[in-house]
């Protein structure tokens, strides 16, 4: 029973790279924790969307020829009011109308800071599907912070990932910051772990980042890969 939602939305996808909502929908579906956000096509959806989810929220173009959204101003973060929401759409649809004429909006809920991770999948030729778990945000390239492992993992399999990070000590709570809902995270690891050895038309599963918080982790960015 549990596969029949997820179904829906994997016979309804003809692209090979999902839109940002529609890989949270998929997510959503598996029971992985999102963002809460909303489409939007003009300002007023967009300040609807705001209301709805409430201040601060994110503003991010949403397009299939824009992939990168941050390195053309597609995002802007932590608009406190429907002001900056407004400002936000008009910069957004004045840099990325002009590359794709039916860009849109997503509006989504402005997380709280947390530790930044990184979850992947590949295949691997030789040894077909693998899941990575980095840490993210400032400290990815500092640390260069990766590990990997065999799809389908265990809890164990995920605890071990985890505690193999350089990165752990921050999800610990380095000094003096709360320490991370870590169960959480090895939920969310072993799920997208789930997903992808029962979908197997799943070529890449981009997850970045996932904040991992003292009350939970949520996927604030997601980019699937179909094939």
């Amino acid at each position: 029973m549990e596969n029949k939602p997820m179904d829906k939305y994997f016979d309804n996808y003809q692209q090979k790279v999902l839109l940002e909502t529609e890989a949270k929908r998929i997510l959503l579906s598996k029971g992985i924790p999102t963002t809460k956000f909303q489409e939007a096509s003009n300002i007023e959806q967009a300040l609807q969307a705001a209301d709805d989810i409430g201040y601060p929220v994110v503003l991010k173009s949403l397009s299939r020829q824009v992939i990168h959204k941050t390195d053309v101003g597609g995002v802007k973060l932590n608009l406190q009011t429907p002001q900056q929401v407004e400002q936000a759409f008009q910069q957004i649809m004045s840099r990325i109308k002009p590359i794709d004429p039916e860009v849109k909006v997503v509006v989504q809920e402005m997380i709280p800071p947390g530790v930044e991770i990184i979850i992947g999948t590949t295949t691997d030729p030789q040894f077909g599907p693998v899941i990575m778990l980095g840490t993210g945000g400032i400290f990815t390239e500092l640390l260069d912070d990766i590990v990997f492992g065999l799809i389908p993992i265990s809890e164990k399999d995920g605890w071990r990932m985890m505690r193999s990070l350089r990165g752990y000590p921050l999800l610990m709570g380095y000094r003096g910051q709360p320490k991370g809902d870590l169960d959480s995270l090895v939920e969310i690891l072993i799920k997208v772990s789930e997903l992808v050895w029962e979908k197997r038309e799943i070529l890449e599963i981009d997850l970045n980042p996932v904040i991992v918080g003292e009350l939970g982790s949520v996927v604030v960015d997601a980019r699937f890969v179909l094939e």
